[in-house]
C-alpha cells in the first residue's frame, strides 16, 4: 500500500487510520462486529495488525493461506453457543461440526477453533481464548481502531512489536521494524522494554532490528 495515501492519527486508547479498505480489511471488520454483537471482547493480533497498517505483502505471502488470529475472553458454552449460531449462518468452522467439539476439544484447550466463510476459504479466522497474564494484558489494553464509521480491537504496538520479534521469522521481523518505524514517536517504550525482556528477546537483536 502506498502510505501517502494513508494517513495516522494516534490519541489514547484509539488509533484512527485514513484508508482505502483492503477485501480483507472488510472481512475482518465484519467478523469482528459478530464479536462484538455477542459481547465477547477481542483482540486482533499477529500478521494482520502489520497487514492493517499497510506493510505490502510479498508476492509469495499473496499466494499463502490467510490466518487472522483472535484472541477472546474466557466464555461460557452458552456464550459460545449463541456465536456459533449467528456464524453458522454464513461461516463454517474447519475443526469440526459439532460446538460442544470445537468448545471442549479446541477452545478450552488453548487450540484454536478455525473459522472461514462458506463462499471465501480465505483469511481463516483462528480464535483462541486468554491462556496466561501476557494475553489478559493484550486483551485488557487492547487498542480501538477506527475506520471511517466502523472499529476494531487490536493489541497495543507495545506488545505487537516484541511479539513478532520473538516469533522471529524474516516476515516477523520485517513486520516488527515496520510498526516500530511507523509508531515509534507515539509508544510507550518502557512497556515495551518489559514485554521485549519478558519475551527474551537478546539485546543484539533489539539493536539491529529496532535500534531503540
Amino acid at each position: 500500500m502506498d502510505q501517502s495515501k494513508m494517513k495516522i492519527e494516534f490519541n489514547d486508547n484509539e488509533i484512527i487510520l485514513y484508508k482505502k479498505l483492503s477485501i480483507i480489511d472488510y472481512l475482518v471488520l465484519d467478523f469482528s462486529e459478530i464479536l462484538a454483537r455477542n459481547n465477547i471482547r477481542y483482540v486482533l493480533f499477529s500478521r494482520y495488525v502489520s497487514i492493517l497498517f499497510g506493510n505490502n505483502e510479498t508476492n509469495e505471502e499473496k499466494e499463502e493461506r490467510k490466518d487472522i488470529d483472535i484472541l477472546i475472553q474466557n466464555i461460557s458454552f452458552e456464550k459460545f453457543l449463541k456465536l456459533w449460531l449467528e456464524i453458522e449462518r454464513s461461516y463454517e468452522c474447519k475443526n469440526t461440526g459439532d460446538p460442544i467439539d470445537a468448545y471442549n476439544a479446541y477452545l478450552k484447550n488453548h487450540h484454536a477453533v478455525r473459522i472461514a466463510k462458506k463462499d471465501n476459504q480465505i483469511p481463516e479466522f483462528r480464535i483462541k481464548i486468554v491462556k496466561n497474564e501476557m494475553d489478559r494484558f493484550t486483551l485488557k489494553y487492547r487498542k480501538k481502531i477506527i475506520l471511517g464509521d466502523r472499529n476494531l480491537f487490536i493489541s497495543p504496538l507495545e506488545m505487537q512489536i516484541p511479539y513478532n520479534l520473538f516469533k522471529g521469522s524474516p516476515k516477523d521481523i520485517d513486520d516488527a521494524r515496520y510498526l516500530y518505524k511507523l509508531s515509534r514517536e507515539k509508544l510507550n517504550i518502557t512497556m515495551m522494554e518489559r514485554f521485549l525482556g519478558e519475551l527474551k528477546i537478546p539485546k543484539e537483536s533489539i539493536d539491529a532490528y529496532l535500534k531503540i
